[in-house]
């Protein structure tokens, strides 16, 4: 079968042909419909991340398949059905192996390229609003990075769950894709001063970051008082330090939160979350964003869009 494979973290990944999978006990083999993109796969590349495999490995976290065959001891989910998996590796290829504790049936109207951009995204999203940041209704949600990958459904969850939303990115163009998203108020990272425009606009409860570097210390000095900072990531490659006395005298709490940490600890609440979601998609309450798809042979250029930032909510590669 054909792989992007990764040899090692100073060689850029190719795509090469490899040996199909064969299930181990307790796992299943897909055929691989659609893999969506992450920007932890970046980081992966360069060995940064903090769950990457030792080389040579396959990319790609998040996959969208069919159950082609079963290792010991599994029954379900059916052969032929489909799933989405977020399994960490292994999904830039044609076929893959994973647990089938890890397989979510995936409702017959969410065509397989939305799914395989679906469970991070979206799950990520949801977890920290809901779980972690408890955000309320009539609450004001400030995004960073709001026309990203997890930026963008944080968007729309916020919304969903009642806040009112400010969206911060880059020009006008992805601005545009975070208002169709349901933001209500729009500030431009390049020509706006973050922290004034939020202020303007009475402040922020819940911040939703996966950006970092100057747009968090921007943000937290927009905080109101008892706020909560999210912290997703760090898309601008600084890693802010967090400044005590602010958290301090304005009652903020900075919140981290990692989503593939759950599988370890948690795993019942990623499956209570995803399902929820999966039951709001066929409620048409979300409308995921997919801005391009890629063969396998061309996903080497899926990972420098996504590297150039120049995409707006999912890119998505299909074998």
């Amino acid at each position: 079968m054909r792989a992007l494979l990764l040899s090692s973290h100073t060689n850029a990944p190719k795509v090469e042909i490899i040996p199909n999978p064969v299930a181990k006990t307790g796992q299943v083999i897909l055929s691989v419909e659609a893999c969506g993109l992450n920007f932890a796969d970046l980081l992966m590349a360069k060995g940064t991340y903090q769950a990457t495999p030792k080389p040579p490995f396959i990319l790609g976290m998040e996959v969208c398949g069919t159950v082609i065959a079963h290792g010991p001891g599994v029954s379900v989910p059916a052969i032929g059905t489909r799933v989405a998996v977020f399994g960490g590796q292994g999904g830039l290829a044609e076929k893959a192996a994973f647990p089938a504790t890890l397989c979510q049936p995936v409702p017959a109207e969410m065509p397989s390229d939305v799914a395989a951009g679906f469970m991070v995204a979206y799950g990520t999203s949801h977890l920290a609003l809901t779980h972690r940041a408890r955000l309320q209704t009539g609450e004001t949600l400030l995004v960073l990075g709001a026309s990203g990958g997890v930026g963008l459904t944080a968007v729309e969850i916020g919304k969903a769950l009642g806040a009112t939303v400010i969206a911060v990115a880059r020009g006008a163009d992805k601005l545009a894709v975070a208002k169709a998203a349901g933001a209500d108020h729009l500030i431009n990272s390049e020509t706006e001063d973050i922290r004034a425009a939020v202020k303007a606009l009475g402040g922020a409860d819940v911040v939703y970051d996966p950006v970092g570097g100057d747009q968090f210390n921007a943000a937290l000095r927009a905080c109101n008082r008892e706020a909560r900072i999210i912290v997703i990531g760090f898309a601008s490659g600084q890693v802010p330090p967090v400044p005590a006395n602010i958290i301090m005298v304005k009652n903020i709490t900075v919140i981290g939160f990692y989503w593939g940490g759950y599988l370890e600890f948690a795993p019942d609440l990623l499956t209570r979350s995803l399902s929820e979601l999966m039951e709001w998609y066929r409620q048409g309450k979300l409308k995921p964003h997919i801005s391009y798809v890629f063969k396998l042979e061309n996903a080497v250029e899926a990972l420098d869009m996504l590297r150039s930032r120049k995409a707006t909510g999912k890119i998505v590669v299909t074998p």
